[in-house]
């Protein structure tokens, strides 16, 4: 498990970016606690249905505020009050911004005390994502969206939720540049490649024959930031969106999910669209597990033996290293990466190919 220092990405252990942290549902029954960042965090739910991450220990003794299931104050449901949550041990309560605005037993006003940091989250998706920054810094762009779904025509992923995986970002950020392992590894083998990055956006068009599908595949893929992966594919007559999310839980290990957008064969989704898209879905993954499996067993690649015939391997890494570094140097990595690369043994795609990115980068 090889550090951020290892990689020679930057100062900062963790990237700077949008990551997800929970599936929405997650939060129906709720406050959860979750490790990220190589910290603890509380995660919940408002009655006004905004979703608030904090951090997770009381400013008052250090009780983890989502930790307890066993409480009278959690177990009576008393512990969320509009878009606050109250510490289990105490009762201190912490706004969604992470004041405190109320102490039990107080003679008085509340006085001004420490409160805990709350950060930025956007659901999106079915997902939970929260915007981290290690400088602390706002947004810098908004996590990926796609409008179909939001359409009644399309059958909305169940994540598959993977676990954790003993590798650094940088190995599963290495795959954009790797047409070499998509024959050997995944049964189809390029005809055309091609990368592209947009400031914060990196980007893959591929495309050959799926043996496994007995059919041509078509994809553009990309990553918005340094942990959301989304791919439009086309197997013959199907089309899919594939998510694939890492987070950083401590140094060089990430948490994984996954899940598949599928429409249905009609203007409305029955039962047998949803059992198709979840046929789809189980595909996608057992693609994907083969990476899993590889990236679970090898060793880290803190330095790649670049070969003329791979891809650009170092200009992916570079792309990944401004997520790392501090906030007025990324201006300056953007606009000397921005463009295109072609690896070398393997064609661009055509004019047809490229169309599946239609509306994808507006």
């Amino acid at each position: 498990m090889a550090t951020s220092a290892e990689y020679r990405l930057g100062p900062n252990a963790y990237p700077r970016g949008w990551f997800i942290v929970a599936e929405a549902s997650e939060l129906d029954k709720g406050a959860i606690p979750v490790s990220f960042f190589g910290q603890d965090f509380a995660l919940y739910r408002g009655e006004s249905g905004r979703v608030v991450m904090l951090d997770a220990y009381c400013t008052h003794m250090g009780t983890h505020i989502a930790a307890s299931s066993s409480a009278m104050i959690v177990q009576e449901h008393n512990n969320l009050e509009g878009d606050s949550i109250r510490c289990p041990y105490h009762g201190w309560r912490f706004t969604a911004e992470g004041e405190v605005d109320d102490i039990p037993h107080i003679q008085g006003e509340c006085p001004k005390v420490k409160g805990l940091k709350s950060y930025p989250v956007r659901e999106v998706m079915g997902c939970v994502m929260v915007w981290w920054d290690p400088e602390g810094g706002e947004p810098l762009f908004e996590p990926p969206y796609l409008p179909e779904w939001d359409k009644s025509n399309w059958v909305q992923w169940e994540l598959d939720h993977l676990g954790q995986l003993p590798l650094h970002g940088q190995e599963i950020i290495d795959n954009m540049a790797d047409a070499s392992h998509l024959g050997p590894t995944h049964g189809a083998p390029c005809e055309w490649f091609e990368n592209e990055w947009r400031d914060h956006i990196y980007i893959q068009r591929q495309g050959g024959f799926h043996v496994l599908y007995d059919c041509m595949l078509t994809t553009t893929t990309w990553y918005t930031g340094p942990g959301l992966l989304l791919s439009k594919q086309q197997f013959g007559d199907v089309l899919t969106y594939e998510l694939i999310a890492n987070t950083p839980v401590a140094e060089g290990v990430s948490q994984v999910w996954h899940g598949c957008l599928s429409p249905a064969a009609g203007d409305s989704v029955t039962e047998a669209d949803k059992a198709t898209a979840k046929e789809i879905q189980a595909g996608a993954l057992t693609a994907f597990s083969a990476d899993f499996e590889i990236w679970k067993h090898k060793k880290a690649a803190t330095r790649v033996m670049q070969m003329n015939s791979d891809g650009p391997f170092m200009k992916g890494r570079k792309w990944f290293g401004q997520f790392y570094c501090e906030k007025e140097k990324i201006a300056e990595i953007q606009q000397a990466l921005n463009g295109t690369a072609q690896t070398s043994y393997l064609p661009l795609p055509d004019a047809k190919a490229r169309e599946l990115d239609a509306g994808l980068f507006d």
